[in-house]
């Protein structure tokens, strides 16, 4: 055999059994005693402040199983609120350590912006709330008409490429924050609203008291993929939160939850053993302990707990799966094997 496919093939092999190494984002979370996690201001179901100041919503589960998997402690995060003219400088300058903030993974945002989308966490869709009492049951419906939309946001530009498209006219009125927005829609300004499909259901939750007034048409008009971001140059902590999300959906593939993750790690297949730590140390790979996805797991749950608990029937949402159901149930989410 050639000597140097031999030398190539031994130094191939030393190079994948050398444990990770702590990036800079890392040391400095390790440093400071918590995880700076940038989340939308206020929206049910993804991020939300409670009455006690207590944040919930599946892109705050999203930071808290990274916390348990880095500090081994959920409860180690700062939430930084956030608006849509401010999330992206945060994490550019920052001020942050991630984005889990509802944002869409778009081609402009991954390759131009200084940041890595992760992986997705829910797959969604521009959509359209108008009053019940409007008797508006389609887009056709709303030429000529009035449609309030937040400015900044891939949701602005999906609005006029689809009505361009479609030459049909319309006014947009637009607005800098969620909170004008809503407002302005449902005093009347506009006969209809439009972001992403499940936002709109969160938004009309919290804005109004009588939500059941409003209804949201069937027309979805983009891909909304939602997924957490980091900054790029540190290749060290985007491998972390891309793999504590793989492993929040690994956990539902093989029936991981957060009230058996002990008895899974002697008990459960090969692949749950693995990946809680009991049979391989993944977490070298990473620059984390072995036990880093049992912890994460153990805070927050699988997948499909924190889906049900935040967006699903344990929610005000009371949201079907749909595309966020797993891969072998007929949805989207699929995670690369953990191995």
């Amino acid at each position: 055999m050639n000597k140097t496919l031999v030398t190539a093939g031994l130094l191939f092999l030393s190079l994948i059994s050398l444990p990770a190494q702590a990036g800079k984002t890392l040391d400095s979370i390790r440093q400071r005693g918590e995880v700076i996690c940038g989340v939308n201001e206020a929206l049910v179901g993804f991020s939300v402040a409670d009455a006690k100041g207590e944040w919930h919503g599946i892109d705050v589960d999203v930071c808290r199983a990274i916390a348990a998997a880095t500090l081994g402690d959920a409860r180690k995060v700062r939430w930084v609120p956030l608006n849509k003219m401010q999330l992206f400088p945060a994490l550019q300058s920052g001020e942050v350590d991630i984005l889990s903030h509802n944002v869409t993974w778009t081609m402009t945002r991954d390759a131009a912006m200084g940041m890595h989308f992760t992986s997705i966490v829910f797959y969604d869709g521009q959509g359209f709330m108008v009053a019940r009492k409007s008797g508006i049951q389609s887009l056709r419906d709303l030429e000529n008409t009035d449609i309030c939309v937040q400015s900044g946001t891939t949701t602005e530009k999906n609005l006029s490429d689809y009505f361009r498209a479609r030459k049909m006219k319309f006014r947009s009125v637009v607005f800098a924050n969620f909170e004008a927005s809503i407002k302005a829609f449902l005093s009347g300004r506009c006969q209809s609203y439009t972001t992403d499909a499940t936002s709109l259901l969160s938004l009309i939750q919290r804005a109004s008291r009588t939500p059941g007034d409003y209804v949201v048409l069937p027309e979805l008009i983009s891909k909304e993929p939602l997924s957490p971001a980091v900054r790029r140059g540190d290749d060290e902590w985007f491998a972390i939160v891309k793999w504590v999300i793989n492993a929040l959906i690994t956990a539902e593939e093989e029936g991981i939850t957060q009230a058996n993750v002990e008895q899974q790690k002697v008990h459960g297949s090969a692949s749950a053993q693995r990946l809680l730590g009991h049979q391989e140390d993944t977490g070298k790979l990473i620059g984390l302990d072995r036990e880093w996805a049992a912890r994460a797991i153990a805070a927050v749950g699988n997948y499909g707990e924190v889906f049900d608990r935040n967006l699903g029937a344990g929610s005000p949402l009371n949201l079907p799966r749909g595309l966020n159901r797993l891969w072998r149930d007929g949805g989207l989410l699929y995670a690369p094997p953990i191995r």
